[in-house]
């Protein structure tokens, strides 16, 4: 009997999006029906400490990943104590209370598996993956660290210490980290999005221990957690390996809800960035919706129409024909709270950042007054809507996508209205939403001044 694989559900789709705009009605019909409950199964569990469990059975090949996904991000946190989502992220690989500092990769590597976590702003997520007989050790070693993670004093100091490093790395002392965070810094007043992920530098100095377990307490513990199993397990026994490991971790109580009392923007905001470069950067964001808005599906095609290859408009106008950018980029992915529909450009050598401007906010009036042609909104809901598929090839993708989706929207079985989303995208739709997003008064800009550096003739 014929049974969708990752491989084979990928191919299936991809082969119904890759279909020419006049294409038959019958092959997209057909892929988007590949990716259904039926088609692509996924089992739900709910301990009773709280922790919900994601299956999905895949015996493609011998590997399994394993995700932990945590609702907590930088959104959770508060002035005083930034940045302690991405450094529990580092903490969660520093020991626990059966696995000493510096183990817990050699244990699993052991294993011929490997890990790795990210923060963002509205959760933290940590995967392992490897070969299916990987997966005991797996549980053992993140039950461990959900029940008892070490929370020494000296760990905690070195720790710290390493976050800050990475502040001064991938901020500080980057073009992109520092237009990012003033874009963020001057475009929210009192929304949770306004500081950034990795902290500011005084918090992560002055952050206590006891701030620091007192979070670890409330944010990491079973009822706040989504856990998903992908690829090649034993059916019969995987729910009770999980309850044995994380059944007994006692719940806690309720994180408190985020409190975002952001005001309605009523003008543009422009902020300076003075750093040593040799060309000029700029940013600007317009106030977007979150993921509870009808119009998600449409600004993420918005995004592709503008910057989704070197066809798109953007690369287009500013870097071929024009030739004043070295590139530009769009970009939108919905979140818990209202945020920011991002673009990016990167001046060629001479260029200032008004010609930047000038042509960027021309290509958005021009999308917003005349909307898509119906060739390039095909193309771009093609594109979408691969971008999404290709990422169910692998288990580590499904895991991603399966937490994402229980996470931001609610309910993983949304995924599976996702394919039907993009393609009822319309250009009245682009047309509607370019104009209301595409706002002036809803815009922030940030920009790069170039400055000698130190020690150099101005």
């Amino acid at each position: 009997m014929f049974r969708f694989t990752h491989a084979t559900l990928a191919c299936a789709l991809v082969l119904g999006l890759a279909t020419p705009v006049l294409a038959a009605k019958s092959a997209a019909t057909a892929a988007a029906s590949a990716l259904s409950p039926a088609t692509f199964k996924v089992e739900r569990d709910t301990l009773e400490n709280g922790l919900t469990v994601l299956y999905h059975e895949d015996h493609s090949v011998p590997a399994v990943c394993f995700w932990q996904w945590f609702k907590v991000g930088s959104r959770n946190e508060r002035q005083g104590i930034t940045g302690l989502s991405h450094f529990f992220e580092h903490m969660m690989f520093n020991g626990s209370a059966n696995v000493p500092p510096k183990e817990y990769d050699r244990r699993l590597e052991s294993q011929g598996a490997y890990s790795n976590a990210f923060t963002s702003r509205d959760m933290t997520a940590y995967y392992e993956e490897g070969g299916s007989a990987s997966l005991e050790a797996m549980f053992e070693l993140d039950a461990d660290r959900m029940r008892a993670l070490s929370l020494l004093p000296d760990m905690l100091k070195s720790e710290v210490e390493v976050v800050r490093e990475e502040r001064r790395f991938r901020t500080d002392n980057s073009v992109p980290g520092l237009l990012d965070e003033a874009l963020y810094t001057t475009a929210f007043f009192a929304s949770p999005y306004g500081w950034p992920v990795v902290g500011w530098m005084n918090d992560l100095e002055r952050i206590t221990r006891d701030e620091m377990v007192d979070y670890f307490r409330t944010y990491y513990a079973p009822n706040n957690c989504i856990l998903i199993v992908a690829g090649d397990y034993d059916r019969k026994t995987i729910r009770e390996r999980v309850r044995k490991h994380f059944g007994g971790i006692p719940r806690q109580t309720p994180p408190p809800r985020p409190v975002n009392s952001e005001p309605e923007q009523r003008g543009e905001r422009r902020v300076e960035v003075h750093y040593p470069s040799e060309t000029v950067s700029f940013q600007v964001g317009y106030k977007a919706p979150s993921v509870k808005s009808p119009d998600g599906y449409t600004l993420q095609v918005l995004s592709t129409i503008l910057s989704g290859g070197e066809s798109s408009r953007l690369h287009q106008a500013l870097v071929y024909t024009q030739r004043i950018a070295l590139s530009a980029r769009a970009y939108y992915q919905p979140g818990l709270e209202p945020g920011l529909f991002e673009l990016s450009v990167e001046m060629a050598p001479g260029k200032t950042a008004a010609e930047g401007e000038v042509a960027l906010y021309a290509e958005l009036d021009r999308l917003a007054k005349d909307g898509p042609s119906e060739r390039e909104l095909q193309k771009a809901r093609n594109q979408a809507e691969a971008s999404f598929v290709q990422q169910l090839k692998t288990n580590n993708g499904v895991g991603q996508t399966l937490g994402f989706y229980e996470h931001v929207y609610g309910d993983y079985r949304k995924m599976f209205t996702a394919i039907d989303s993009y393609r009822a995208v319309t250009g009245a739709d682009c047309k509607r939403v370019a104009k209301e997003i595409f706002d002036a008064r809803k815009r922030t800009v940030a920009v790069l001044v170039p400055e000698a550096a130190e020690g150099e003739a101005k």
